[in-house]
C-alpha cells in the first residue's frame, strides 16, 4: 500500500471515530439526531480529506501518518468544545478551516522549506515583536493573569503562537551554522560570546517580554525549546546542565518578584489550603479527572455543569479541557489521548531523523520538542504535577492561534519528509534545485 492510501485509510478511521464520538455527544444532549449535526461533522471531515488530496498531489513521499493523527486530535478537542459549548465549537471549526487553508496554501507556495534559512534574523524579530504586542497599551488583553491576547475588534488572538513557530525556525538556522563552533574542542570549553550573543538576545528578549506578561507557561516552554535544540545541535550535557542552573535561579527570582508566578506555585504545592478560593480550579480539576475511573462517565453525560448553567472548572474549554475528557472518557480515553500525542511526537523525530541536512533536523527536531513540551506543561498542570501554566493543549483546546500555529507546524513537518523519503528511494525533487553542502 502506497504511502498516501495508507493516509486516507488511517484519515478515513480517524473520520469515524470523530463522527461517533460527535454522534454520542450529541444525542447525550439533544436525545436524537439531526441531518444538521451530520452535517457540521462532515464539513470538518471534508476540509481534511481536500488536505490529504493536496498532500497526495505536492507531498506524495511524506510520512502518512501525521496528518490522520491531527485529524483525530483536532476532532476530539471540537467534540469536546460542542460537549461544553456548541458556539465556542462553531468558532474553533472556523479556525480549523482556517488553519488548513494556510496549511494547503504553505505546502503550494512555500515548495522550499531550506528557504527559511536566508531569512532566519527577520524571522527572528519578528518572533519577538510578536510578543511584545500583548504588552502594548490598548491592544492586550489580560486573562487569568496573564497577558497573552491581542484584542483587534472581531479578532482575537495569542501572537505567541506563531512565534514560537518563527524562534524555531530562526535556532534551526542559526544553530546548524554555528553548531561546529558550539560544540567546542573539549567537553567543559565555551564557544566565543559573539557565537553566542544572537541567541543570547533572542532567547533573552523572548523570556523578558514573557515575563513582563505574567506568561509562566511561555516561559517555560521557550526556555525549555531554547534548551532541547541547543543540546540537539552540539549534543553537550555541560549546556543542559547550565541551562538548568539558569532556569533554577531565574526561577527563583520570578518566585520572588512575580506574585503572579508566586501564587501558581503555591496552589501547585497545596491546593487544598484554600480549596474554595485560590486552589479551586486545580482541585476541581482533580475531582473531575477522579471522578471518571476506568471507562468515565460517557461522552456527553459527565458532571460538568451547575444547575445553573456554570461549568464547576472556570476556563474548561482551554486549559482544563483534558480534566472534562477524562471525566467523560475516563483513564482508557485519557490514556489514548496521551498516546496519540506520543504517536504525533514520534513520527515526528523520526522525520528529523530521516531529514538529510542540518538545518531540516534542528527546525523538525525543534518544532516536534515544543509540541511535546506544550503537551506535557497543560498536562502536567492540571493533574498537579508541575504548576498551572495556562498555555493550550495542542490540537484540542479551544483557541484559534494554536490550531493554526500546529497546523503551520505540521505543514513544515510532512514538507521535509517528503524531501528526506524521496532523497532515501532515489526520486528526483521535483520543483526543487539541489542546495550542496547541507548535509553535514
Amino acid at each position: 500500500m502506497s504511502l498516501r492510501n495508507r493516509e486516507l485509510v488511517s484519515l478515513l478511521g480517524a473520520s469515524l471515530i470523530v463522527t461517533l464520538g460527535f454522534a454520542s455527544v450529541y444525542l447525550a444532549q439533544q436525545s436524537t439526531t439531526s441531518s444538521a449535526s451530520i452535517s457540521y461533522i462532515g464539513i470538518f471531515l471534508g476540509l481534511y480529506l481536500i488536505a490529504h488530496l493536496v498532500t497526495r498531489a505536492q507531498l506524495p513521499y511524506a510520512d502518512p501518518y501525521l496528518l490522520p493523527l491531527a485529524a483525530l486530535l483536532t476532532g476530539i478537542g471540537v467534540t469536546m468544545i460542542y460537549r461544553i459549548d456548541p458556539a465556542l465549537a462553531l468558532r474553533q471549526g472556523v479556525w480549523v478551516a482556517v488553519g488548513l487553508v494556510l496549511f494547503v496554501g504553505g505546502i503550494i507556495l512555500v515548495r522550499d522549506y531550506r528557504k527559511l534559512e536566508s531569512i532566519k534574523y527577520t524571522l527572528g524579530i519578528a518572533a519577538v515583536v510578536l510578543l511584545v504586542l500583548p504588552a502594548l497599551p490598548g491592544i492586550g488583553r489580560t486573562i487569568n493573569g496573564a497577558t497573552l491576547w491581542v484584542d483587534l475588534g472581531p479578532f482575537v488572538f495569542q501572537p505567541g503562537e506563531l512565534a514560537k513557530v518563527l524562534i524555531v525556525v530562526f535556532l534551526a538556522s542559526y544553530l546548524r551554522d554555528r553548531r561546529d563552533v558550539l560544540r567546542g574542542s573539549r567537553w567543559y570549553s565555551l564557544p566565543p560570546l559573539r557565537h553566542l550573543g544572537p541567541l543570547i538576545v533572542v532567547w533573552g528578549a523572548a523570556i523578558v517580554v514573557l515575563m513582563l506578561t505574567n506568561d509562566l507557561g511561555g516561559g517555560l516552554l521557550y526556555f525549555s525549546v531554547f534548551l532541547a535544540m541547543l543540546y540537539l545541535a552540539t549534543g553537550r550535557i555541560l549546556y543542559v546542565l547550565g541551562g538548568l542552573g539558569l532556569f533554577a535561579a531565574g526561577a527563583l527570582a520570578v518566585y520572588r518578584v512575580t506574585p503572579h508566578v508566586a501564587d501558581r506555585v503555591s496552589i501547585w504545592l497545596d491546593p487544598w489550603s484554600d480549596p474554595n478560593g485560590a486552589g479551586y480550579q486545580l482541585v476541581q480539576s482533580i475531582y473531575a479527572i477522579s471522578s471518571g475511573g476506568l471507562f468515565g462517565s460517557g461522552l456527553g453525560r459527565g458532571a460538568l455543569f451547575t444547575s445553573e448553567g456554570s461549568s464547576y472548572i472556570p476556563f474548561l474549554e482551554t486549559d482544563f479541557i483534558y480534566s472534562a475528557l477524562v471525566q467523560e472518557l475516563g483513564l482508557v480515553g485519557g490514556a489514548a489521548l496521551l498516546l496519540l500525542y506520543v504517536m504525533f511526537v514520534y513520527r515526528g523525530f523520526r522525520v528529523a531523523m530521516l531529514a538529510t541536512d542540518g538545518f531540516a533536523k534542528l527546525l523538525i527536531g525543534g518544532l516536534t520538542a515544543a509540541f511535546a513540551i506544550q503537551a506535557f506543561l497543560i498536562l502536567g498542570g492540571v493533574t498537579g504535577l508541575i504548576p498551572l501554566t495556562g498555555i493550550t493543549l495542542p490540537f484540542v483546546s479551544y483557541g484559534g492561534s494554536s490550531v493554526v500555529a500546529n497546523l503551520l507546524i505540521l505543514g513544515l513537518i510532512l514538507s521535509v519528509s517528503d524531501r528526506a523519503n524521496r532523497r532515501a528511494l532515489g526520486e528526483p525533487e521535483r520543483g526543487l534545485l539541489a542546495v550542496g553542502g547541507l548535509a553535514r
